[in-house]
């Protein structure tokens, strides 16, 4: 990996704790209690929480996996069978949430990460979540013997 995580580096999730609370001067209590208290304050943070939270969880399914996959070894003789097969593939798979969700993280903290700047960014700003009120998406009612706007006649017919 980059950004300083090398791959020897076991403790990911407290690498990248570090550099959430240095990057918001903030523990990460505060900073939970921050978004939980206002979400729509600071949208980076709020993004950061949320997969920082889901980085933890991965983490935690992950050293889990890993020690069923320990205790299944310990009783095996030789030869592995499918049972502990089956959990190798289980402690690969969390690995790989883990590392993608960890990805997430380190690209939600580089302010020069690929896609943050320019058309990408600006395409990813519409995804967010709009925090104001949305538009009705159907015409409101109108009395009976009240004529249709013009812009509507002409678009195919009086609006009901």
């Amino acid at each position: 990996m980059s950004d300083g995580i090398s791959e020897d580096v076991e403790d990911v999730v407290g690498v990248l704790t570090e550099r959430i609370e240095a990057r918001f001067a903030m523990g990460m209590d505060q900073l939970k209690a921050a978004v939980t208290a206002k979400p729509t304050a600071n949208p980076d943070a709020t993004d950061v929480v949320k997969w920082h939270g889901l980085l933890v969880q991965a983490q935690s399914a992950l050293e889990r996996a890993e020690d069923d996959l320990l205790a299944a070894l310990e009783t095996q003789p030789s030869e592995v069978d499918d049972p502990t097969m089956g959990l190798t593939h289980r402690v690969n798979a969390a690995v790989t949430t883990r590392d993608g969700r960890a990805m997430i993280v380190r690209w939600l903290l580089d302010p020069d990460a690929p896609g943050k700047k320019g058309l990408a960014a600006e395409r990813l700003a519409r995804l967010r979540p709009r925090t104001g009120p949305a538009v009705p998406a159907t015409a409101p009612h109108r009395p009976v013997g009240t004529p249709a706007p013009a812009s509507a006649v002409r678009a195919g017919g009086p609006v009901r």
